[in-house]
């Protein structure tokens, strides 16, 4: 998990480079995992994959086959008494064989794309499917991009299993036996000179693979993605940094970042490149032929050998070492995709919502909304809300406030399902929610979050997300409420025009949208989460005449930062460290001397600090 640590050079920065390397312990453990996920995911296509296999395997045979053909052409060549009929019989078959291997391969793998194909549409359809029945607080506690690597990026590194991994595999294996036996048929002694580079390749290679470099790669991850978090933080804060004139700090912590990284690659990548290099020169071509002919040069003159058995060893033996290179190149791309699928397992392992299907909500809808010894934690061994009951009467509104980390997003969150509760029970109308429909739940309760997110595409499609069937009448009348029919009449295309090509709307405007569209889904519960936080004065104004309307005879329960915002609610429930300390109105709670009281005393002053860097700039 990504946390704030405190640099040498003093500057904080985010970043999930932090955690901890594991040891070779959990490395081998995390390997296995990723192994038993990734058969266990492909279990569904392993069956098809085999039949793709059993052709890439008879392609390989089919492979050797021409080079024994050739191999048989020399001998007939050489002879005194050549066969002109044997040799074009055998160069013609050479050529079939060739062909076969051509369309067994490509068959082999045109099915393994095929089931590759319906795979990935099936899998994206199950994860789809299990997104949405994820709380919606899944989605809030990750970024857009861990969301999408899980759902998009993940399923497309799962190519490789399917439709490749195991084609070379079998090829790796299937053509080296096969080359292997025809060589020790032809001459076990020269056949076990060829094996010695191949012997010394595997211990290059288990050196590659080994946990140590692992590891280094794993520093080396982690510190790439630290200099991207340090580039983010820079250009993002760039305003900040320049304003307080902090552009040589933050630039030395970028530039330990990218020292960091340098270091981590050369740790890992200079052992690796010898590694390297010593196992390309000890499979290349050459050198395997000039070891082989120089032990049958030594064996023809110990008359162990007829220099004519040289020959199968020059044209097959050579390709030997280079069929063994699919392990080494097919080992990353299988690590990725195992680790992938891992992921993959983890995610539909995930606790879901309790599905209520169909429509069983009785109208009209009062509102009255009931949290009954209401307990939740993110983790089982760290509570956030602790024993939380409250009443919202239909009608009313009640705002939520307290200190930072108080609780206060998390229970209003909780009546939106966001997570169901670990204990207790949240009940509209006397009906527990945890077994309403989400369909019957979000046409009940609605939302206005600080931060407002509009989709592509047009005003008039943001609008429609709350109904569907709204006609443009109904669109305009929501917005002419919500304080920003004027603004969309003064677009280009209108209620048309296309946010992001026509039209950016500013944090006040995107958030009248967003309560146009609550209005237009006439939500009897709403739950608003200080929309006016971001606003200016002018687009405070607005925002606040456009929540008048929303609010009116609806049960609405307020997150509260602004405590000047709220001081006309009908009640005010104050939290501390998830559970509620004080209850009442405004005055009340001013009058006793509690947590609401200080909280209130610093809203006061921090409203006349304010005024008076106001007056002082006129």
């Amino acid at each position: 998990m990504a946390e704030t640590v405190e640099r040498s050079d003093g500057w904080n920065l985010t970043s999930a480079s932090d955690a901890p390397i594991p040891d070779r312990v959990a490395l081998r453990a995390q390997a296995n995992r990723d192994k038993v996920a990734a058969k266990e995911l492909l279990v569904p296509v392993g069956s098809a994959i085999s039949g793709a296999s059993i052709l890439v395997g008879l392609s390989a045979i089919a492979s050797v086959v021409p080079f024994v053909l050739i191999v048989e052409v020399c001998r007939e060549l050489l002879r005194d008494d050549t066969d002109t009929g044997t040799v074009r019989t055998l160069i013609v078959a050479a050529f079939l064989v060739a062909v076969l291997r051509g369309l067994l391969q490509v068959a082999g793998l045109v099915w393994t794309h095929r089931i590759d194909a319906g795979f990935q549409l099936s899998l994206r359809r199950r994860l789809a499917a299990k997104a949405a029945r994820l709380p919606l607080g899944w989605f809030t506690e990750r970024t857009s991009a861990d969301v999408k690597r899980l759902l998009s990026d993940d399923v497309e590194a799962l190519h490789y299993l399917v439709a490749h991994v195991r084609l070379e595999y079998v090829n790796a294996l299937m053509t080296p036996l096969v080359i292997g036996v025809y060589l020790f048929i032809a001459d076990w002694r020269l056949a076990l000179v060829t094996l010695i580079p191949l012997i010394g390749y595997s211990f290059a290679l288990k050196a590659m693979m080994s946990p140590d470099f692992t590891r280094l790669l794993g520093t080396y991850t982690r510190s790439r993605r630290d200099v991207d978090s340090t580039a983010v933080e820079f250009i993002d804060g760039i305003a900040v940094i320049r304003a307080f004139g902090q552009t040589r700090k933050a630039s030395a912590s970028f530039s330990a970042a990218v020292d960091r990284y340098a270091d981590a690659l050369d740790a890992w990548k200079t052992p690796m490149v010898r590694l390297q290099a010593i196992a390309d020169m000890l499979l290349a071509p050459v050198f395997s032929m000039l070891l082989v002919t120089a032990a049958a040069v030594g064996f023809a003159a110990l008359d162990w050998i007829d220099p004519i058995d040289l020959v199968p060893f020059l044209f097959v033996g050579v390709g030997l070492g280079a069929s063994f290179l699919g392990f080494a190149y097919a080992g990353q791309a299988l690590r990725e995709g195992s680790a992938a699928a891992r992921r993959i397992a983890e995610l539909e392992a995930l606790p879901e919502l309790a599905q209520v299907q169909g429509s069983s909500v009785s109208h009209p809808i009062a509102g009255a909304v009931r949290f009954d010894d209401v307990s939740f934690g993110y983790r089982a061994d760290a509570p956030v809300i602790h024993g939380v009951g409250l009443r919202l009467e239909p009608g009313t509104v009640t705002a939520l406030v307290g200190p930072s980390g108080s609780g206060k997003t998390t229970l209003a969150r909780l009546l939106a399902r966001f997570h169901d509760v670990d204990a207790g029970s949240i009940a509209i109308d006397g009906r527990d929610i945890a077994t309403m429909s989400l369909t019957d739940l979000y046409s009940i309760v609605g939302f206005v979050f600080q931060d407002v997110q509009l989709i592509t595409g047009t005003v008039a499609d943001n609008l429609r997300l709350a109904r569907p069937d709204a006609s443009i009448v109904d669109l305009e009348g929501a917005a002419r409420m919500a304080q920003i029919h004027d603004r969309i009449v003064e677009l280009p295309h209108g209620y048309d025009s296309e946010i992001g090509v026509d039209v950016n709307f500013s944090g006040g405007e995107a958030q009248r949208i967003s309560i146009a569209r609550t209005l237009l889904a006439d939500s009897r519960i709403l739950v608003l989460d200080e929309a006016t936080a971001f606003a200016d004065p002018e687009s405070e104004a607005a925002v606040q005449d456009a929540l008048a309307a929303a609010v009116a005879d609806r049960t609405v329960l307020v997150i509260a930062h602004r405590l000047h915002t709220i001081t006309d609610v009908d009640q005010i429930l104050v939290l501390d460290a998830g559970r509620i300390v004080e209850r009442g109105t405004h005055d009340e709670l001013v009058a006793s001397d509690g947590l609401y009281r200080k909280l209130w005393q610093s809203n006061e002053n921090a409203l006349a600090t304010l005024a008076d860097d106001q007056e002082v700039s006129r």
